[in-house]
């Protein structure tokens, strides 16, 4: 059995490009990415019975009585679950919890490195909103924040918006609101290279999911541009009859005038293309037949909606992907590690829509003179962290 496992492994790293095989033989390397430290050594029998018994039983009878000191007396005060179950993960689609977990524990890696927050990969084997509701509900007490993370549309929104009435800690589903902040903060920037407005723009989002339809509002609430949301039917109207609930509220923001159609026709003359969608979907010639100066973020992953050369030679302006390895990477991974530590040093219980603006506009606000390959901070750019917490509050 083992020989078989060993062979099968051989045989995907060997089909795999060498990006690939590198990040296989680090994790495996590693054994995973992140581990527990501690604050203090147990060096002597004093500290043990400080830390441990009988010491910390006067720790539990405190935080029993004021539960609203727990925060001062445990790790609550600088820990995040970071929780999925596996059913949206990356470009990869529904793999489950296992193949989800190494994902967390890059999450979890990025809050330590960036923000120095405690998180932690938690992923669950259950898949309806009631039963992961349930869950996270459960493991609460021991965290200060639940960041959620690559759970699918539509039960992402009901998981969400359950758990912010039900929690008294910050629930944040990044892949719906980081990725909005994120484009915000891009988009900001863009205007200036473009000399645009961007409540003047017409904007084409491919893709209705999480981080569609958070883009959507946040945009919405920014700046109500003009903006069309297209799935792989065509254009969202009232026309259609197909539309689940999730999409059927989307008419609340976009499409005011009920035009149908497909990608390529209601592209043509936008001045903004956002795809949270798949690869491959915008061509050239849809490109060409966008306004003057174009805006792209095509931000599929692995491979975007159109990559960078192409969209270049179709005489694209701005370009940003959500990949590291070309310029204008748009990337939660920018907001999120500084929206966590603005709620946990400023015990704020709800991230709001002013926070996410508010978080928008201090990104955008790191590029001193936007140039077109220049529209977002690097995920790397150390002012980050504390420019985004100091508005979380």
């Amino acid at each position: 059995m083992t020989v078989c496992l060993n062979f099968r492994i051989l045989l995907y790293m060997t089909d795999k490009n060498s990006h690939d095989r590198k990040a296989l033989e680090a994790h495996k390397r590693l054994a995973g990415k992140i581990s527990v430290s501690l604050k203090d050594t147990l060096d002597s029998k004093e500290k043990l019975s400080l830390y441990y018994t009988p010491g910390v039983a006067a720790v539990s009878r405190l935080v029993a009585n004021a539960p609203e000191e727990t925060r001062n007396y445990t790790w609550t005060n600088n820990s995040v679950a970071v929780v999925s179950d596996g059913s949206a993960v990356l470009g990869l689609g529904n793999i489950g919890p296992e193949g989800a977990l190494p994902v967390m524990e890059g999450k979890a890696m990025l809050f330590k490195h960036f923000a120095n927050i405690d998180a932690i990969p938690i992923v669950l084997n259950v898949h309806s909103a009631d039963e992961i509701i349930a869950a996270v509900k459960a493991i609460a007490p021991s965290f200060g924040g639940i960041n959620l993370e690559d759970i699918a549309a539509p039960i992402c929104f009901e998981v969400e918006e359950r758990l912010k009435k039900d929690l008294a800690i910050p629930v944040f589903h990044d892949d719906q609101h980081g990725t909005a902040i994120v484009v915000l903060a891009g988009l900001i920037n863009a205007m200036k290279v473009t000399s645009r407005k961007l409540e003047d723009a017409k904007i084409v989002i491919s893709g209705a999911g999480a981080a569609g339809t958070a883009i959507v509002k946040l945009l919405y609430k920014y700046a109500n541009p003009r903006m069309f949301v297209v799935d792989s039917r065509g254009v969202i109207s009232a026309n259609r009859t197909d539309l689940n609930p999730e999409k059927k509220l989307l008419l609340e923001y976009t499409n005011k005038s009920d035009i149908d159609g497909s990608l390529s026709d209601i592209v043509e003359g936008a001045d903004i293309f956002i795809g949270v969608s798949k690869g491959g979907l915008l061509t050239q010639s849809m490109v060409k037949s966008m306004d003057e100066d174009p805006i792209i973020f095509a931000m599929a992953n692995p491979e975007p909606e159109i990559m960078p050369d192409e969209a270049t030679k179709a005489g694209v302006r701005v370009m940003a992907t959500g990949r590291s390895d070309f310029p204008n990477q748009i990337n939660n991974a920018v907001c999120f590690p500084g929206i966590f530590r603005g709620a946990l040093d400023n015990t704020v219980r709800t991230i709001t829509d002013e926070h996410k603006l508010k978080a928008a506009e201090v990104i955008a606000g790191l590029v001193e003179n936007p140039t077109p390959d220049e529209i977002i901070p690097a995920v790397t750019d150390e002012r980050t962290v504390a420019a985004i917490a100091a508005v979380i509050r």
